[in-house]
């Protein structure tokens, strides 16, 4: 990854509403964008032109909640100009591979969960496994993904007071996503369930079971 000062913005002006090209040192590009759904879009775009060698040797592609980072860029003027003018893209369907997480659905917040819904606890597992999840990026620990895909009408809040320690594999949401976490570590999420599924894992390759673009199901089971 290109270390270095984020520089001024770049790229002329009369760009695209919303989107503001940096320069982060010699060889990388920031992307800032409106939301989440417009870097699910700009990084759709840019992976598949990465695949078909049109994106003058961008090395890596690293999404985020509202910015895409574009690293090993070979022509920084002549890029950022086209990410600037380039016309808002609608979200296009992810077509990543497809992972299936078995959850067992007793967390400690379902019923706080259901409540803040108006639904039963019944009724709450069956809206958190209705969707089909996109992972939009990763952060936070190794392996843990940030899935988009639930309506916005059930976006909760974090917990007020964050948990010192959260158990490996828990299915938790806070905001607009849902998120397993792929080892113990304090968090302040609303735990739904539990997973067995190995989201991280140092002797698999790829280690992350999870990645941007990668689809997600959760399925309900019994413990």
């Amino acid at each position: 990854m290109t270390s270095g000062a984020t520089g001024g913005e770049t790229g002329g002006t009369g760009g695209a509403p919303g989107v503001t090209v940096r320069r982060v040192g010699e060889r990388a590009l920031l992307v800032e964008l409106a939301d989440a759904p417009a870097v699910t879009a700009l990084y759709a775009r840019l992976r598949a032109e990465q695949a078909a060698g049109t994106l003058g040797g961008v090395e890596e592609i690293v999404p985020a909640a509202r910015t895409v980072l574009l690293d090993g860029v070979t022509d920084l003027t002549a890029l950022a100009a086209r990410l600037r003018t380039a016309p808002a893209a609608a979200v296009a369907p992810t077509t990543g591979p497809l992972v299936e997480v078995p959850t067992v659905y007793d967390g400690t917040d379902l019923g706080e969960v259901a409540a803040l819904w108006g639904v039963s606890e019944e009724a709450a597992v069956r809206i958190h496994t209705g969707p089909e999840y996109a992972v939009a990026f990763c952060g936070f620990a190794p392996g843990f993904g940030y899935l988009s895909g639930l309506p916005p009408q059930y976006e909760v809040p974090r917990r007020t007071t964050p948990r010192s320690a959260v158990p490996a594999g828990s299915v938790a949401l806070a905001g607009p996503y849902t998120g397993v976490y792929p080892r113990s570590s304090p968090g302040g999420w609303q735990l739904l369930g539990r997973t067995a599924l190995a989201l991280w894992d140092t002797g698999r390759e790829p280690a992350a079971l999870l990645a941007p673009g990668v689809r997600v199901r959760f399925t309900a089971v019994r413990g």
